[in-house]
């Protein structure tokens, strides 16, 4: 159940960060630096957060393949 938790919560700010890349891409519009200022600590954090659940959800991966063999 805890990792349930876990890849839920990563997956919701990765979703939020690819949100934010395409506002970016698209608009050149940063809604991180909006919402919290530009590069303040609490941007940082979020940008932070963001990242290491992007590098977690890296970890589907290995388990969609042991899914897959079973």
């Amino acid at each position: 159940m805890g990792m349930k938790w876990l890849d839920v919560t990563a997956l919701v700010l990765t979703i939020i960060g690819t949100i934010n890349w395409g506002l970016i891409g698209i608009l050149q519009f940063d809604l991180v630096a909006w919402l919290f200022g530009d590069m303040s600590l609490l941007s940082r954090i979020v940008y932070t957060l963001v990242g290491i659940c992007g590098l977690y959800l890296i970890t589907f991966f290995g388990r969609l393949k042991s899914d897959i063999d079973n």
